[in-house]
């Protein structure tokens, strides 16, 4: 077809091994650093953590970008520096504002750890626009229900932030940017609309076609301008995302991003001399600053 949008990248995962249990690195890659503001893309899970064991990230910083939650199996608690504690379920999504600085952990609650629990989601980053870097941190929670959401054909939609397909998430964001969730129904299709030219479908679970050409799940495929038709070969769950271009490139460092390489190395000194200023209430560790 013509008509339709060519692939530009096809992106597979990286395996990161974080302690006890690996996530899949989607982005930034090689090929492409970003899609729209999205600097970074992971997906954990899924995975059984046994009895005794959980999701431990230690406390640690953040500057430049705002973190995206959203699970799609078990429970996360979330804690940061601005005194936030706040449980994310399935469907829920945690959007947290680092600007000049946050601290936060990642952890499994102390009841589920208890018994084996499953986990399953996906941890994307937005950088800020230039004019945001430094904006006061903020942490929001928004419960499922809150999420548009809406079926037919065979397809299920919710957007998590932005707006798709007449439909207006009201997470709060500084970039103008969109997030989907869409499962399809085996033979079903969804087409994404032309409204941004930086756009990505990350395939999550089952095969799609686009064009005549079958792509498996643990993809990224970032396209180029105009519509994309995708129809289910199987069962699928697959993220739609992307947005306007940033206004200029970013710099990443661990958890720092930055339109200015002295600002992250800033950070890197704050945090490396205990000189962040930041503490989560009620935690003592930390993840050191990686060589």
């Amino acid at each position: 077809m013509s008509d339709m949008a060519p692939i530009e990248h096809i992106i597979v995962p990286r395996l990161r091994d974080i302690g006890d249990f690996s996530v899949m690195r989607v982005l930034p890659a090689a090929a492409r650093r970003m899609v729209g503001p999205f600097v970074f893309l992971d997906q954990f899970g899924p995975v059984t953590l046994a009895a005794g064991k959980g999701m431990d990230v230690r406390p640690h910083p953040h500057i430049g970008l705002e973190t995206v939650t959203y699970l799609l199996k078990g429970s996360i608690v979330h804690r940061d520096s601005l005194g936030s504690l706040q449980s994310i379920e399935p469907g829920d999504v945690n959007w947290m504002t680092a600007g000049r600085g946050i601290v936060h952990s990642e952890r499994s609650d102390a009841e589920l750890r208890k018994r084996p629990q499953e986990l399953y989601g996906l941890q994307s980053w937005v950088a800020l626009p230039r004019a945001d870097e430094e904006t006061a941190p903020a942490f929001t929670h928004y419960g499922s229900d809150k999420l548009p959401e809406e079926k037919a054909a065979g397809v299920a939609l919710k957007v998590i932030a932005g707006s798709v397909d007449g439909l207006t998430s009201p997470v709060r964001t500084h970039s103008d940017l969109f997030y989907a969730d869409v499962t399809l129904a085996p033979g079903a299709s969804y087409r994404l609309s032309a409204d941004y030219d930086e756009r990505a479908a990350y395939l999550i679970e089952g095969v799609v076609s686009i064009d005549g050409t079958d792509y498996e799940q643990g993809r990224l495929l970032a396209f180029g301008p105009g519509e994309i038709l995708l129809r289910a070969v199987t069962a699928a769950r697959l993220v739609v995302l992307g947005g306007a271009p940033l206004d200029g490139p970013r710099h990443i460092f661990w958890n720092f991003v930055s339109s200015s390489k002295d600002r992250i190395e800033q950070a890197k000194e704050d945090w490396r001399r205990d000189q962040f200023g930041l503490r989560i209430p009620g935690e003592h560790e930390f993840i050191p600053l990686p060589d």
